[in-house]
């Protein structure tokens, strides 16, 4: 199968080109469809039938996006997400499922394997390149961003990390939400924790905002999928809820299964616990 075939010109291995998308369909007309559609806005689609070529294309280029079908020739699409999410060089890559398979099960699984959206067959070619449009977005601010940070400076004291984050711009505090060891620039859409990047999915990020902003609040779920997930027009339930806050606190909590930050209020919903604060 073409791998760019849509004719903008591929990356090296090593480029950041954000406009990259690895499509893994083996529907050869829908995957010509979906690439010709994502070409016309001006991405790069290289195309795979099999995850066998996927994973080939992944080891040679840089992608933000991997739009993937699940139920591949050699394999499951669930694994290859797996997979991927285990390299520390792509924790950040965006995951959208293709699928026919739309059960609420699936769903479910589509999350908790590492997917950042689930996009049921058939579908809307507009819908599905409004939600690649978005996802891209917040990708490329939050590289880019990063990207400024890292060329600041080796110095590694508390001070200039932050400084090299963006907390601290020429002596001045920007829009930055702090609890604790985790901060979050609202203006470039980075996490840091202990002064480090943190890696977070889309719908990870959401839920990091939409906590930072409402501390010592109990939230329920209904609301937080109102809040996160329903603007976006998903289908999601509460297992969505209770799958991405569990990805959550794995990133975030010093020990996951006795969570300290986002404790679970039985029977109300959620609730973060530790002071936040604008800078």
């Amino acid at each position: 199968m073409d791998t760019a075939f849509n004719g903008i010109k591929p990356a090296d291995k090593n480029e950041k080109i954000i406009k990259n998308i690895l499509l893994v369909e083996d529907d050869e007309s829908l995957n010509r469809a979906v690439s010709l559609k994502l070409g016309k806005e001006g991405y790069c689609a290289y195309r795979a039938s099999s995850i066998a070529e996927a994973r080939k294309l992944y080891e040679e280029h840089s992608f933000p996006l991997i739009i993937c079908d699940i139920g591949l020739p050699d394999g499951s699409g669930l694994d290859f997400c797996e997979s991927i999410r285990k390299e520390e060089r792509d924790r950040s890559t965006i995951f959208i499922f293709l699928t026919a398979m739309d059960t609420e099960t699936d769903i479910v699984n589509g999350y908790e394997a590492g997917g950042d959206d689930y996009v049921t067959k058939p579908f809307s070619l507009a819908v599905l390149i409004s939600k690649v449009n978005a996802v891209i977005s917040r990708y490329a601010a939050g590289a880019d961003a990063a990207g400024a940070a890292k060329e600041n400076g080796a110095d590694t004291s508390k001070e200039s990390e932050l400084r090299n984050s963006g907390v601290i711009k020429d002596g001045k505090r920007e829009n930055i939400i702090k609890s604790g060891n985790i901060s979050f620039d609202l203006n470039k859409s980075i996490a840091m924790k202990d002064g480090e990047y943190l890696p977070l999915t889309a719908n990870e990020q959401k839920l990091l905002i939409f906590f930072m902003e409402n501390p010592m609040i109990v939230i329920s779920k209904s609301r937080l999928l109102e809040a996160i997930w329903d603007i976006d027009g998903n289908f999601v339930d509460d297992n969505t809820v209770a799958v991405n806050i569990r990805r959550l606190r794995e990133k975030i909590e010093k020990d996951p299964s006795k969570p300290q930050v986002i404790k679970n209020i039985r029977g109300l919903g959620y609730i973060w616990e530790r002071e936040c604060e604008k800078l």
